[in-house]
């Protein structure tokens, strides 16, 4: 993992019902399908002043994955193509963090999926950093960031007649800070009908 110093580096947790993997991928030329997955779990270890500093490790459950079809999904999950029976989660693990410009910077690691690892560089910005606006009013941070891969490097290599070999990643990600490494309270959930406050 990137930097040093995590003693005195605040630690934040995903917040897996605000965070989301979306990806692209062409099919046969007529468009680009999009699929989601939901439910990252992992911690981060940030300063703003400090990007340098930065730990991250981040587990995505690819059992999770959605394409809005069951059995478009279905397939996707075969052995010919993510195996998530067999490989049920990536995970990606940074080795560099380095901030580029205002908020934005960029994250370079190390990226598992479908049994390979192999390294990956992706964009961040960096949203918002700042008091939760609702109870238990945790300190959050968020992010945006993009990365882009080929699905043949890691050992995805069937249907390209109709599959592409590129794809495109866009990470929405809300994590909340964790005073306490063993605090096991659960993720901030809006209520139904949540209103503003002044």
């Amino acid at each position: 993992m990137a930097g040093d110093g995590t003693a005195t580096t605040p630690r934040y947790v995903f917040d897996p019902v605000h965070t989301r993997v979306m990806f692209s991928i062409d099919h046969a030329g007529f468009s680009n399908a999009i699929g989601t997955v939901s439910g990252s779990e992992g911690s981060l270890h940030f300063d703003p002043e400090h990007w340098e500093r930065t730990q991250l490790d981040v587990s995505v459950p690819m059992t999770k994955l959605d394409m809005g079809d069951s059995g478009w999904t279905a397939s996707v999950f075969a052995p010919r193509f993510l195996n998530v029976k067999r490989y049920p989660q990536a995970r990606f693990v940074a080795t560099e963090v380095s901030r580029t410009e205002g908020k934005h910077g960029r994250a370079c690691g190390r990226l598992t999926l479908h049994g390979v690892t192999r390294p990956l560089c992706m964009e961040l910005t960096l949203n918002r950093i700042g008091r939760y606006p609702l109870p238990p009013f945790r300190r959050t941070v968020g992010f945006s960031a993009s990365a882009t891969l080929k699905r043949s490097d890691y050992g995805m290599k069937s249907w390209r007649s109709l599959v592409g070999d590129d794809v495109v990643l866009r990470i929405e990600a809300e994590l909340y800070r964790q005073e306490d490494a063993t605090e096991t309270s659960p993720p901030i959930r809006e209520p139904a009908h949540a209103e503003e406050q002044p």
